[in-house]
């Protein structure tokens, strides 16, 4: 069968037949803009939100629980990995952060160094800078499947794939869809707005690639990845989730998406 094959397949190949499945959701995402030339400002609000509440349910139950577990047996505090490494991904993406030129869209906010880059360029930066945390998620959580340890399985490395996808769609809609009002060809637009995820595949075979290479970082990287994506919520998802002044209908996709992801987490890890 198709899920015994996968089990069987080296921890590397998994991460990245995940992660393009996750890159396969963005552009799915993307591909709405040959439906339609705009988004409902209050279904985007809600579903920003709904990513928003499955990342930060990912970076606890997927990455965040089972470093602290498997820092129990170790040389250092407990809490030592968990807290450190959070902190260090927190950091890394604050200094991508503030490096690469990208724009918030829906707020018309430039960051990063000065540029002349074009504002469709400044664009998908943004959303790439998003998915660069998720892919490492993905590809940690599956090397750490691969250790055999109690704390990180398989299931929950799918699980956390799943909850990543579904998350992806609203942000290859909130890519294309602002491109293609800005004037831009339906086809430019989704092929814009799909490039977006392009990275994960990388970041997940990456991310994979190290926890094999080097087992005793797992809890650090584990918690690196939840630092990633957590800084990425709070920095721009649920900020652009209430830009437009549907508050209580973002905060209600929120804990959805926090509930869904602990569901897919829980029942299937």
């Amino acid at each position: 069968m198709l899920t015994d094959w996968f089990s069987l397949a080296h921890p590397m190949l998994q991460a990245l037949l995940a992660t393009t499945f996750t890159w396969g959701v963005t552009a799915l995402g993307a591909s709405s803009v040959f439906l339609s030339r705009k988004v409902n400002k209050r279904v985007l609000d809600w579903m920003l939100g709904f990513a928003g509440g499955v990342m930060i349910a990912a970076s606890y139950w997927s990455l965040l629980a089972p470093a602290i577990e498997m820092s129990s047996d170790g040389p250092a505090p407990v809490w030592f990995p968990a807290v450190t490494g959070f902190l260090l991904g927190a950091i890394a993406l604050r200094g991508v952060d503030y490096l690469l030129p990208h724009i918030h869209a829906r707020i018309n906010v430039r960051e990063g160094l000065a540029t002349h880059w074009r504002q469709t360029v400044l664009l998908v930066m943004a959303i790439t800078l998003h998915n660069i945390p998720e892919g490492l998620a993905v590809g940690v959580a599956f090397g750490a499947a691969a250790q055999g340890l109690p704390s990180a399985s398989l299931a929950g490395a799918i699980a956390l794939a799943i909850g990543i996808g579904l998350q992806n769609f609203p942000e290859g809609l909130a890519v294309a869809m602002p491109l293609r009002g800005q004037g831009l060809s339906r086809r430019r637009s989704f092929w814009y707005g799909q490039m977006s995820a392009v990275v994960e595949p990388i970041a997940g075979v990456l991310g994979a690639a190290a926890v094999l290479i080097a087992r005793p970082i797992l809890p650090y990287a584990l918690a690196f990845a939840a630092g990633a994506m957590i800084f990425v919520v709070v920095e721009e998802v649920i900020p652009e989730s209430q830009s437009s002044g549907n508050n209580d209908l973002a905060t209600m996709g929120a804990i959805l998406g926090f509930a869904v992801m602990m569901l897919l987490d829980v029942a299937l890890g």
